[in-house]
């Protein structure tokens, strides 16, 4: 008898264990659907990476090519947080990427020919690059002009410069350590450490992932507080471990290389600065209310115009700084810098889960967005496909995720 009974408790335990697994999986297949457009870019950054590690016989998630896809995706993400303003607000701009491209030639001239201080030049630069979006923000908000004419009127002209501006030197060799260090450079380490592993970068990977433990939290019990939906402990456990998970891997493959890329220290003060803007402050409210209606943003008192030239002008800014990334890496300033550029920064925002028609938008997905995209060009390299392939393979990337994005918000 006790032997039946304790079997038959087993099989209830079973049962029940059973049904929780079901029911838990059933959860997690809901949450998926109801967050498609969301966790869409997770699981194509995931299969991305997965099917070059494959193709490529393991060079894929090695260290050092870890390290050169931070710093190859540097420059894109920053564009890619400023395009992801511009695009919640229904505009666009296409110079950008030429806007990035003179910046670096203009820094490396005063640097390299002229002999102006370097943190002097990039002071001018930034400078330059904020009148060039007030110019913008200009002919947009005053005269009317669509941000498409404008900006693609600004693509002709600020390639016009750049070429203009290095047809007497050609391309411009960048030797001040302390600029090429902004992408080529690491965070030091612990004096004295004979390890293999970077041990600061250990420790911040470890304060990143209690820093992101405890906003999830926060954020979870905020929900509960005002009756908000949430999943269940089991999912939210689940996901905290493998986004926890990826970070540290991650850490790990730079520890093992050099440590973290001061490149990646920069855009994470940019995005971090950007994200509180749009969650947290009234500008950014205003930012989402304008892309969602801006003519009722409008009639409840927010100065549209305002807004939009502070748009234009952070564009820019982010543009400049961009320029400086990829000049440092390269250690150069050419002619053919900032091509296609901006094609890259629009890819990611929309891979990101910004809205096509406005409103809707996270600079944190717009960085998942460009590793997205700099994952396909990094492993594409890797395999040594032709570039002329690689454009048509990111072009299907992309329309792809537009009209996945376009079909699920009409549901």
């Amino acid at each position: 008898m006790g032997t039946a009974e304790s079997l038959g408790m087993s099989v209830e335990q079973r049962q029940a264990k059973e049904g929780k697994t079901k029911k838990a999986f059933r959860e997690l297949v809901t949450l998926i659907k109801t967050n498609a457009s969301s966790y869409m870019m997770y699981f194509a950054l995931i299969v991305i990476m997965l099917v070059f590690q494959l193709w490529s016989g393991g060079k894929f998630f090695t260290a050092q090519n870890i390290t050169n896809l931070f710093n190859q995706a540097a420059y894109v993400a920053v564009l890619a947080i400023g395009m992801t303003i511009i695009l919640i607000l229904r505009h666009i701009d296409l110079s950008c990427g030429y806007v990035a491209g003179l910046s670096g030639a203009v820094v490396a001239i005063l640097m390299e020919k002229m002999g102006v201080n370097v943190w002097l030049s990039m002071l001018i630069v930034l400078l330059m690059a904020l009148a060039i979006g007030f110019y913008q923000g200009f002919l947009v908000t005053k005269f009317g002009i669509p941000a498409f004419i404008t900006t693609l009127a600004g693509m002709f002209i600020f390639r016009g410069l750049l070429t203009r501006s290095l047809a007497k030197t050609g391309t411009i060799i960048v030797t001040n350590e302390a600029f090429k260090g902004m992408c080529q450079g690491f965070i030091p380490d612990i004096p004295g450490n004979t390890s293999r592993i970077h041990i600061v970068t250990m420790i911040l990977a470890l304060i990143a992932v209690a820093a992101f433990v405890w906003f999830q939290i926060r954020s979870r019990r905020n929900k509960q507080k005002y009756d908000f939906p949430v999943a269940s402990a089991s999912i939210f456990v689940a996901g905290l471990v493998a986004v926890s998970a990826v970070i540290l891997v991650a850490a790990y493959m730079l520890a093992i290389n050099k440590g973290i890329p001061i490149s990646v220290c920069i855009v994470g003060v940019i995005l971090a600065g950007y994200a509180f803007m749009l969650s947290k402050t009234k500008l950014g409210r205003h930012i989402y209310g304008i892309g969602g209606n801006d003519q009722a943003a409008e009639l409840s008192g927010i100065d549209v115009k305002k807004v939009t030239m502070f748009a234009f002008c952070s564009m820019s800014v982010l543009a400049a700084v961009a320029g400086f990334m990829y000049t440092s890496r390269l250690s150069s300033a050419t002619p053919t810098a900032g091509l296609a550029f901006e094609m890259d920064a629009i890819a990611s925002s929309y891979i990101g889960g910004t809205a096509v028609s406005g409103g809707v938008g996270k600079v944190t997905n717009a960085i998942i967005g460009t590793f997205v995209i700099m994952s396909l060009t990094n492993g594409m390299n890797l395999l040594m496909i032709d570039i002329s392939y690689q454009y048509i393979v990111k072009g299907i990337i992309f329309i792809i995720a537009v009209a996945f994005d376009v079909k699920s918000r009409r549901k």
